[in-house]
């Protein structure tokens, strides 16, 4: 049974969390489309009725076995991704908050195909991350003075 995010009749809000810890931040590669493969901010979609907040704090428990505490929003893009017959397969309003890690030790899950801590200073290398992701980590923390 489909949830509606492949081929959706109408854009679909997901959230992330930005969690730092010890000059590190939390990212996942993502284990399905449309960034299956890339290095991202975890998170998820927003379920009726569910604040981002909450959101963000389920789905990274259930991405990567952590606790948090999500705190205020960050950065907002869209992204929208069409298929070989320009029909659009997804379409999300992503909203990423910034969050405190509160405990918890890495388990990958869910829609993450593997977890963990990546050293800020070695952000701007990293090839296999998504551009979104790029983009927000360079303004958070590399372009900041």
């Amino acid at each position: 049974m489909s949830d509606g995010s492949e081929y959706p009749d109408f854009p679909r809000v997901a959230v992330g969390a930005v969690v730092v810890r010890h000059q590190q931040v939390l990212l996942v590669r993502r284990g399905k489309a449309p960034a299956q493969g890339l290095w991202a901010i975890p998170g998820g979609s927003v379920r009726l009725g569910e604040s981002l907040r909450r959101a963000a704090e389920r789905e990274i428990l259930e991405e990567t076995g952590l606790t948090i505490r999500a705190g205020e929003p960050v950065f907002t893009f869209e992204s929208i991704h069409r298929d070989h017959q320009d029909r659009i397969r997804f379409h999300y309003l992503i909203v990423d908050l910034v969050a405190e890690y509160i405990c918890g030790e890495i388990r990958p899950a869910d829609d993450a195909s593997d977890a963990r801590w990546f050293p800020l200073d070695q952000i701007a290398a990293e090839s296999e991350m998504a551009a979104q992701t790029q983009e927000l980590l360079q303004r958070l923390f590399l372009d900041a003075p």
